[in-house]
């Protein structure tokens, strides 16, 4: 009788020992000061902080629910807001936020500005890789580079790193006095080892900071993230696994258009399941009052200030969106290479995806509609480049396809096939765009532009171009020519070729 009294006891224990919780993650990212709804994908009114706070709270009042962000909450000189009200909100977040990844953007105002922010927030800003002149972490809780919560009987590990690029990003002035960043990769295997064989975590969440392509390298490089909270690079990406690892990875795409939901479920403390997806804030969903209002008095006070940011550049009969920015033919790059390629006289103009962070709406166009759209100060490079350098510039964008380093294009078309670039060909005539194109011969010399940053910072592209004949930085400002082309009432000339496929 002894052996079916063991069974019995067995078979009542088993439930106990195998509880499954549900905790539920929140998250936000690349705010980039955009407190007021916008244009996106085709749609205004999108997002808006006051949207955000009243879809967190909500959130935040559910059991076993955390609420986090990848950070990039301000942004020099676009939007305005950022400029006359830094970082206003961050207290806003104060009971809502339980932990937020130090972006390249939250330091563009310098440390003293960042030192005085952080002062103002009730929760922990993380960044594993930058350390004081003692090497120690720079930003810990409670001594350490990393945030440990227990919630529902299971206990997560967060953390923070500073990818490559936001290193290159961040000026060396910025930086808080004797701070200096390590590698990344280094910085988040010492912190996913403490988190596992220290405190004993249940999962391992990174918050951000870093391009897509750097996350996936990670979590190839570094075993034992669960999942990681894409940011930085503006992408919206649904859950799913990062190809070959076992990190689920997720993207908000920008400017709390879009939250992150994810519900990890455990069995016991052995997560076995990952579920959730991005969630759009859209004019279905609930402004928090308070914050509304406030947000409406700070944006009247700031037209009223600066009048000229909301000076009327334009007209568009028809949107032109950003859609396909990092995949394809995007309206707003489409249109905006060919006014860039005109001007410099190029048979072919090339730029970074990430060179636009939004399409502009038809009717109106302000100063600030264009800033947010394009929000970045360039000015165009030309060079000398061969059939073959060009076909291998071509090919580098191709192998960024769905990254920022992807680019827009005007003047060249071509055809992909097992993601090469194949028949390229482009135009003959740089001034004559309706005399068509030819296919492209390698011998011969084209004359190619783009933007400084492509030209002189972005990986890659940097070093093909320093192989071209003839490169010079000229005095066109990308800015003033796509103004331009708006107040003369043309802002959409009839592009001299379409883009590949």
């Amino acid at each position: 009788m002894k052996k079916p009294f063991a069974l019995v006891t067995s078979l009542l224990l088993l439930p106990a020992c195998q509880t499954t919780r549900t905790v539920t993650l929140v998250g936000m990212t690349d705010y980039h000061s955009h407190a007021v709804p916008f244009y996106s994908e085709g749609e205004p009114g999108q997002g808006g902080v006051a949207r955000a706070l009243a879809y967190l709270r909500d959130a935040k009042a559910k059991p076993d629910t955390l609420v986090v962000s990848g950070g990039d909450t301000l942004n020099k000189g676009v939007p305005t807001w950022s400029d006359e009200y830094g970082c206003v909100e961050w207290p806003w977040f104060n009971g809502v936020l339980d932990v937020m990844a130090l972006g390249n953007h939250d330091l563009d105002y310098g440390a003293v500005a960042f030192e005085r922010c952080r002062a103002g927030a009730d929760y922990p800003v993380l960044s594993a890789n930058l350390v004081g002149a003692d090497g120690a972490p720079y930003l810990r809780v409670e001594g350490r580079p990393y945030l440990v919560k227990e919630v529902g009987g299971v206990r997560l590990g967060f953390f923070a790193v500073a990818g490559p690029d936001m290193q290159r990003l961040v000026k060396a002035e910025h930086l808080p006095p004797g701070t200096r960043w390590t590698d990344a990769t280094e910085a988040a295997r010492a912190v996913v080892k403490a988190l596992r064989e220290e405190e004993h975590v249940d999962a391992v969440v990174l918050l951000g900071h870093q391009l897509r392509e750097d996350d996936e390298a990670l979590a190839r490089e570094v075993s034992g993230i669960d999942l990681i909270m894409g940011s930085h690079s503006h992408q919206k990406v649904e859950l799913g696994v990062l190809p070959g690892t076992r990190t689920w990875y997720l993207s908000p795409y920008q400017y709390l258009a879009y939250l992150s939901e994810v519900r990890l479920r455990f069995r016991g403390r052995r997560l076995e399941r990952v579920e959730g997806g991005l969630v759009k804030l859209d004019g279905t969903k609930r402004e928090e009052p308070e914050a509304a209002a406030e947000v409406a008095r700070l944006q009247r006070e700031l037209v009223a200030k600066r009048p000229e940011r909301f000076e009327v550049l334009g007209r568009l009969d028809r949107p032109l969106r950003d859609e396909g920015l990092t995949e394809g033919a995007a309206e707003v790059g489409t249109w905006a290479t060919e006014v860039w390629r005109r001007a410099a006289g190029a048979h072919a103009f090339f730029a970074l995806s990430a060179s636009f962070r939004g399409g502009l709406p038809a009717g109106e166009v302000t100063v600030e509609d264009f800033h947010g759209a394009v929000p970045y100060r360039n000015f165009l490079v030309t060079a000398e480049l061969t059939g073959a350098q060009l076909a291998d510039w071509v090919a580098l964008s191709e192998s960024k396809r769905g990254t920022d380093g992807y680019s827009q294009r005007s003047g060249i078309r071509y055809e992909v096939e097992d993601g090469r670039p194949v028949r390229l060909r482009v135009l003959k005539e740089p001034s004559h765009p309706a005399a068509g194109d030819e296919p492209v011969k390698p011998e011969a010399v084209y004359r190619v532009a783009t933007l400084d940053f492509q030209a002189f910072v972005a990986g890659g592209y940097k070093e093909a171009l320093s192989l071209a004949g003839n490169v010079r930085r000229t005095e066109l400002n990308a800015h003033t020519l796509l103004m331009d082309a708006l107040r003369n009432g043309n802002p959409t000339p009839e592009v001299g070729q379409p883009h590949g496929k």
